[in-house]
């Protein structure tokens, strides 16, 4: 697959440049581009992420780095097997439990919330910082609700970093993650609340907190480019009907 000119390989994290100098500095470069081509596109391309990331795997599956970009992008692209493995053979190289969070949602993926709940509880999520310990409880709830434990996927949500009040890179999905629950128990007051609570942290639009607490108040959004149109359409119908008048007038 081409890469764009403007991309050199430099751009990568320092860490990853390390990891890629096992091997040959062509190689090393093809490699790099292809993983910053993955970096580039995982959000908004998600698929074309992915077929960068199987090059990059092609010419270097021994690369720790490659492993994980590979299991980010099958993750994204919802090839949660494919994720699952990538991600085994990432900690099995690197020997640390960062990606255990995201083992565990693949689990959901593939159908087995049972063992999500079962990472969930494991000696590995005491070795996460919080950032990991905090989604790992969102997974934890997310397989609550996938067996249809609506109460328990609450409890599990209810924690001191949900209580905080100061705003932490995870608050604004752990506080949408909570109100989401709280609306699928039909507690909607609630929700209502915990959304808005997730709007005042979501500083960079991560969720969509502000459409779901528009949507419990009753706020209709209205398309202003169709409604431009219409307005457009009906000054060009009024416009058309003058000038058939006039020409009938002079008939």
């Amino acid at each position: 697959m081409p890469i764009p000119e403007d991309v050199t390989g430099d751009e990568i994290d320092k860490d990853v440049r390390q990891e890629l100098q096992s091997l040959p500095k062509t190689l090393a470069e093809d490699v790099a581009k292809n993983l910053v081509m993955v970096a580039r596109l995982i959000d908004e391309e998600p698929e074309r992420a992915y077929a960068y990331s199987r090059i990059a795997l092609r010419l270097a599956s021994r690369v720790a780095a490659v492993r994980e970009a590979a299991g980010f992008a099958a993750y994204a692209t919802q090839k949660y097997a494919e994720a699952l493995a990538e991600f085994r053979a990432a900690r099995r190289m690197t020997g640390t439990v960062e990606l255990w969070p995201l083992m565990a949602d693949c689990e959901r993926g593939l159908g087995r919330p049972e063992k999500a709940l079962d990472m969930a509880g494991a000696p590995e999520v005491q070795k996460l910082d919080k950032a990991g310990q905090v989604e790992m409880r969102l997974v934890a709830a997310g397989a609550r609700r996938d067996m249809g434990q609506l109460d328990a996927a609450i409890v599990t949500l209810q924690s001191s970093e949900l209580a905080s009040n100061s705003v932490q890179p995870w608050t604004a999905r752990l506080r949408y993650a909570y109100a989401d629950a709280l609306l699928a128990a039909g507690r909607e007051g609630e929700a209502r609340e915990w959304f808005a609570k997730a709007v005042e942290a979501d500083r960079d639009g991560s969720t969509d907190a502000s459409d779901r607490l528009a949507e419990l108040e009753g706020v209709e959004f209205m398309d202003a480019l169709v409604e431009d149109e219409d307005e457009d359409q009906d000054g060009a119908d009024r416009a058309g009907q003058a000038a058939q008048d006039d020409d009938d007038h002079k008939d």
